[in-house]
């Protein structure tokens, strides 16, 4: 069957490779909610502003002069001030929040999606280091939504009270409008060191998870090994290099909030001791004088909310860099390309990349195929390729599936041909029914069913281990299980799975010779001897040294060298070929 040309599947537009690309881009995909929620933060700042005008008023025009109508009128227009007050900031701040959450969701979707895009990266990240990004550093991002709103709120506010200041006193209005920018650009020259801290600490602290993740993951051969000391010790001194560089952090946060208290409580004397100058000299009534003074006051406020808004934007721009070079990373495949028929036909031709030195391997359709590898590195540069982690302009067409050079392919669309079966089987944290819930990607009729691919596996016996069954809660990377109940649901899952072309590493070196049996026999029957003969084919590739397995193979392929030095049958190859006996049976 002739391959199709598939049309390229990318999101619209290429993801920002610079921090401050991908900010703007979070603030212009939430622009609909800051335009409510900016107004809103605005009127509140205003409202603020205008609550001592309120006082000074109420004081010129109501308790010097004791009118009492003046004075209820007053009370009642601050009563009013602060329900608008109240209720610009509730309904104001919901937005901005939702904004964030709904921002930190989207980017830990784009990061998720990025880290498991078929095409994979040529840059590997530790699984630790890509849960800091998708966690505290997409949380981080979002937040210069907040910073926005701050300096809204601040910008609203500043220039309610330099009108304000304008309208009592012109040469003392240009003093605040001067001095308030000053204090700001001052504020703002401690951005870089806050920046580059942030970004220190964050880089250590996904260094530091990334290590928790692979010392947990290999906690019980660490132990068997006897080097588990050793390697707490490892971690120790990544943690302490975490909470050094968290503390130069916090620091130079430290240093930006106290320059910003001494800072704007400066800048309130000075104003307030030239207001109190002017009263005395009678340019300025007592009401007028507490506006000022309040005013005053007030303008510490948005002043703090200038210097939080840099410190904010300082954090998200670091944790944005980190976010944007992971979502910018180069695919190992190009998008686009031809879509496979869906045959299972592998035929490999003179392959050479690592260790390879051209190999040759033919899968043809509805054959399960074993291959014996002397040294598993050649193993390893083979499933590489099958797995998409190397670049297809590497592998050139010494690979075809059915026909069509593994170039030409397209990357996404061959995972629902191809799927590679990893040695270490990843679990996950739920039931042993969700982590066996897969829906194939292109299902047959008569595919198997889960009671089917379970006891194929082997893997029956283990959920009837526990009364619950499929409901058995398993915790993250199934601890708790055995190795080789790991690998059986892995295998079940696979088989589930049902992809034309299953390639299998190693399914059984965590199982006993009997259940290697049980799984051996089990797989040729699932997807070979009990297939529906109306149905498309499948295949499997296994490599394996597993007698078992090898005795069910239609054919077995010796790898020495890099290259293929035999091929036949396992019983035939264990009487002619002494590497062979070496590599099976020691």
């Amino acid at each position: 069957m002739r391959p199709s040309r598939r049309p390229r599947r990318d999101a619209p537009g290429d993801p920002p490779a610079t921090a401050d690309g991908l900010l703007r881009l979070v603030v212009r995909r939430q622009r609909r909610r800051l335009a409510v929620a900016c107004p809103l933060l605005g009127l509140w700042a205003l409202c603020e502003v205008l609550v001592p005008v309120a006082a000074g008023w109420t004081v010129d025009r109501a308790v010097l002069t004791g009118d009492v109508t003046a004075l209820v009128t007053s009370v009642l227009a601050i009563a009013a001030l602060f329900l608008v007050l109240s209720l610009s900031y509730r309904h104001g701040i919901r937005p901005l929040l939702a904004a964030q959450e709904h921002e930190g969701h989207a980017l830990r979707v784009a990061v998720a999606r990025r880290s498991l895009d078929p095409r994979g990266a040529r840059h590997h990240r530790a699984d630790g280091e890509v849960l800091s990004v998708a966690s505290s550093d997409a949380e981080r991002t979002a937040d210069v939504l907040d910073a926005v709103a701050l300096v809204v709120s601040a910008v609203v506010s500043l220039g309610a009270v330099a009108v304000t200041l304008l309208a009592l006193h012109v040469p003392l209005a240009l003093a605040v409008l001067v001095g308030a920018p000053l204090v700001s650009l001052a504020l703002r020259g401690l951005g870089p060191l806050v920046t580059r801290r942030a970004s220190a600490q964050q880089e250590a602290v996904a260094a530091t998870s990334a290590l928790a993740t692979d010392l947990v993951r290999g906690l019980r051969v660490l132990h068997g090994l006897g080097v588990a000391p050793a390697a707490a010790a490892r971690y120790r001194r990544s943690s302490d290099a975490a909470l050094a560089a968290s503390l130069r952090s916090a620091a130079a946060d430290g240093v930006q909030l106290g320059a910003t208290t001494l800072l704007s409580g400066a800048f309130l004397a000075a104003v307030a001791g030239a207001a109190a100058v002017l009263a005395l000299r009678g340019d300025l009534s007592v009401g007028e004088l507490v506006v000022v003074v309040g005013l005053a006051q007030h303008l510490s406020q948005p002043v703090r909310l200038v210097g939080a808004a840099l410190a904010r934007l300082a954090a998200s721009r670091a944790s944005a860099a980190r976010v944007a070079a992971l979502l910018a990373e180069e695919h190992v495949a190009p998008a686009g390309g031809l879509a496979p028929s869906g045959s299972p036909a592998l035929h490999v031709e003179g392959l050479r990349t690592g260790r390879l030195t051209g190999l040759d391997l033919d899968v043809r359709p509805g054959e399960l195929v074993a291959l014996v590898a002397e040294d598993p590195a050649d193993a390893a540069d083979l499933l590489d390729v099958l797995a998409g982690r190397v670049p297809p302009g590497e592998v050139g067409r010494a690979v075809r599936l059915d026909g069509a050079a593994w170039a030409d392919l397209d990357a996404s669309a061959v995972r629902e041909v191809v799927h590679v079966e990893p040695h270490a089987t990843s679990l996950f944290e739920g039931t042993l029914a969700t982590n066996l819930d897969v829906a194939p990607a292109r299902p047959r009729s008569g595919g198997p069913t889960l009671a089917q691919a379970l006891a194929a596996a082997g893997a029956d016996e283990v959920v009837g281990l526990d009364p619950r069954g499929l409901d058995r809660p398993l915790l993250d990377r199934g601890a708790g299980l055995s190795g080789g109940q790991r690998q059986r649901l892995g295998l079940a899952r696979a088989l589930l799975a049902d992809p034309p072309l299953l390639v299998l590493h190693e399914p059984t070196t965590a199982v006993d010779a009997v259940t290697e049996q049980t799984v051996a026999r089990g797989l040729r029957a699932l997807r070979h001897d009990a297939a529906d003969p109306t149905a498309a084919p499948r295949s499997t590739l296994v490599v394996t040294a597993g007698p078992a397995l090898l005795a069910v193979a239609d054919r077995v392929v010796l790898v020495r060298g890099g290259r293929a030095a035999g091929t036949g049958a396992h019983a035939d190859l264990v009487l002619a070929d002494q590497h062979y006996r070496a590599a099976v049976l020691g």
